[in-house]
């Protein structure tokens, strides 16, 4: 049984009626809310806890194993993201799942089935829908910010993309202040030297989650470089994820603009 939120409502209105008892309302609530298979449990439960459906992350995963997992997140009616997922092996899955989508620029995967549970969830007291804004420094960073930018579409967020705004040319990044003065919150994504979050976060009072990149020459050290640059901002009100993950980026941009 997947316990949704709107089946433990409605679960709870029975026993507030009297049309079901406790001790059956008790039964029905202590269901494990995941499915077992022999190489995966698909947690149900993921997005009524974190505000976020539990993702798919497709390396290392045979097709068989990646069609059993679709098919019972698709079942239970939740979001389904699937990310890191090759255009080839998207194919061959779109030939089981006729309504599954792909982003060939994030790499990923989704069907969006339940996105107005994901907006009630998301919403601010006033009703509105939190923007995010994702920033790259440069155009080569789009993956891994379209990765962010998707997810955060696909847990009820407005993603406002505000793309090739590097400090090698910072009056880009200054002309989008007021956009800034908007939003949530801010992912910042950059390769290089990685200058750009320690930048924003000192002309913005918004939380700032940088995302390295494995953007750049060698010296960049395949994205350990712009990392340590993160790590080490000197601005305030700075969160680092690791190198190329916007998928984590997104997740804790909704976790701290969730309203509950």
């Amino acid at each position: 049984m997947n316990l949704t939120a709107k089946a433990i409502e409605k679960i709870l209105r029975g026993v507030e009626s009297r049309r079901l008892s406790s001790k059956r309302a008790f039964d029905r609530l202590k269901n494990l809310p995941y499915e077992t298979f022999p190489f995966a449990r698909i947690d149900h439960h993921r997005a009524l806890r974190k505000g976020f459906p539990e993702a798919v992350y497709a390396p290392g995963k045979t097709i068989p194993h990646l069609e059993k997992i679709i098919h019972s997140i698709r079942k239970s009616g939740q979001n389904l993201i699937v990310t890191r997922l090759d255009e080839k092996t998207y194919r061959s899955l779109r030939k089981k799942f006729k309504d599954l989508r792909y982003s060939k620029e994030a790499k990923i995967a989704y069907l969006s089935q339940n996105l107005r549970q994901f907006q009630i969830l998301a919403s601010q007291k006033n009703g509105e829908i939190p923007s995010i804004a994702v920033i790259t420094g440069g155009t080569s960073d789009l993956p891994v910010a379209e990765e962010a930018a998707l997810t955060l579409e696909l847990t009820g967020r407005r993603a406002v993309r505000l793309y090739d705004c590097g400090v090698a040319g910072l009056h880009r990044l200054l002309d989008q202040l007021p956009k800034l003065r908007q939003v949530k919150a801010i992912i910042c994504v950059a390769g290089m030297e990685g200058a750009l979050p320690s930048v924003v976060a000192g002309l913005s009072d918004k939380p700032v989650i940088a995302v390295p990149t494995s953007v750049g020459y060698g010296a960049s050290f395949k994205g350990v470089a712009p990392l340590l640059t993160m790590l080490n901002s000197c601005a305030q009100g700075v969160a680092v994820v690791n190198i190329d993950n916007g998928f984590g980026a997104a997740c804790f941009a909704v976790s701290i603009t969730s309203n509950r």
